[in-house]
């Protein structure tokens, strides 16, 4: 069996790769009939020698492989017909934006299993760059505060040569005595932003000593969606009824935003399900929140003054609650500073890859190369050119009617 790394051509540079050369190495010790080849790239964060120097063999193209692994969406030009993919596709929520990629896709009898559903018997992801989300969201949140007041200076994230220098970085932040962030989310985005706040010595608290209790240093709590959501009905919130019908629920999180200096958004957020807050709140005299990282990213979704991602050499921007339109970054003190940059785990590639191969290693390869017990069918969004069973709830957005 061939897999082929493939370089990677969306753009904005994406220079995260699927398995790094130590990685590749363990692959082919691990499984002899399989062979790897990683097609050149100038711009991934593993140099092409850094392969060579393990052995793995790096090529000009990647056609003559049968499976081919890459990170985000593959550009439709480079797409090679009759093969096996793996990437985010950024199509299982029906996003316009990547409509012609899934109908290009499917007529050229390409498979596509999408890494943001490869899960376990259980439903639970087995592969993500979440963490990385998180930890570097919920780093430019905080350089964003202090740009925004020039109280301090923390070096962008992309600049930094990894994790650890990042980390020491994180002691340059000052915040106020009494600055108070409000993170939402559990699970891997949520909790790697928790990494960052507490190198950062923000201190976490409890959602009740956060709502009503004064502080005289830095605090964050961590919402989970019991904590900011609560029946329509009035009865009793169970999380597996939130996940089945968002649409019966409605948001409390107006509760959080008076005594909120900063948000943090690390929450899966459903179309169906209701918005954490309205234009409207945002004009209200108690809304306190200046500084908006969402690591989420869901333009025009939950958080209203999300309208457009950011990008990595410019993450921030401001937005206008009187007009409801994006300014420029820092333009006005009345406007809300917001940070949506949409592929943060590319701020830190090297730790980002190496994290995300050893998932792939651990969670996926062998259902791939050996077992099939259904991780990788149970992801696949495509195959012989129609959409497989499990997303052909897709049909009418592949169509255009929706």
């Amino acid at each position: 069996m061939k897999v082929g790394i493939i370089k990677e051509g969306k753009v904005p540079q994406d220079k995260r790769v699927a398995l790094t050369p130590a990685q590749c190495e363990e692959v082919l010790e691990k499984y002899p009939n399989v062979e790897i080849y990683v097609q050149k790239s100038p711009i991934r964060c593993y140099e092409d020698k850094e392969y060579e120097e393990m052995g793995i063999a790096v090529v000009d193209s990647v056609e003559d492989c049968d499976i081919l692994l890459g990170i985000k969406e593959v550009p439709i030009k480079e797409l090679i017909p009759n093969k096996k993919y793996f990437f985010f596709s950024h199509t299982i929520k029906k996003q316009p934006y990547n409509r012609e990629l899934l109908n290009a896709i499917l007529d050229n009898n390409i498979s596509i299993a999408d890494y943001e559903v490869l899960t376990k018997e259980d439903g639970s992801r087995v592969i993500a760059f979440g963490r990385f989300a998180g930890l570097v969201g919920a780093y430019n949140g905080l350089l964003a505060y202090g740009k925004r007041h020039k109280s301090f200076d923390l070096k962008p994230a992309h600049l930094c040569h990894d994790l650890n220098e990042l980390w020491i970085e994180c002691k340059k932040v000052k915040l106020p005595s009494d600055f108070k962030i409000v993170l939402t989310g559990s699970g891997r985005v949520s909790n790697g932003a928790v990494e960052t706040l507490l190198a950062a010595g923000v201190k976490k608290v409890s959602k009740e000593d956060y709502l009503n209790q004064t502080f005289d240093y830095p605090v964050f709590v961590q919402l989970r969606s019991k904590d900011y959501h609560e029946k329509k009905d009035g009865t009793a919130f169970e999380i597996k009824d939130f996940f089945a019908n968002p649409g019966d629920f409605k948001s409390t999180f107006t509760d959080f935003i008076p005594v909120s200096n900063m948000l943090v958004a690390g929450a899966f957020w459903h179309p169906a399900a209701p918005v954490l807050f309205t234009r409207e709140d945002i004009l209200k005299d108690d809304f306190k929140i200046e500084v908006i990282a969402d690591v989420t990213c869901d333009i025009e979704g939950s958080i209203p003054s999300t309208l457009q991602p950011s990008t990595i050499a410019d993450p921030l921007y401001d937005y206008n609650p009187v007009t409801g339109k994006v300014e420029k970054a820092l333009s006005n003190d009345k406007n809300i500073t917001v940070m949506a940059v949409d592929n943060l785990p590319n701020e830190l590639p090297r730790d980002a890859s190496e994290s995300f191969g050893r998932q792939m290693i651990d969670n996926v390869l062998e259902d791939l190369f050996v077992t099939n017990k259904g991780v990788v069918s149970g992801a696949t969004i495509t195959e012989n050119k129609k959409l497989t069973d499990k997303f052909s709830y897709l049909q009418g957005y592949v169509d255009g009617k929706e």
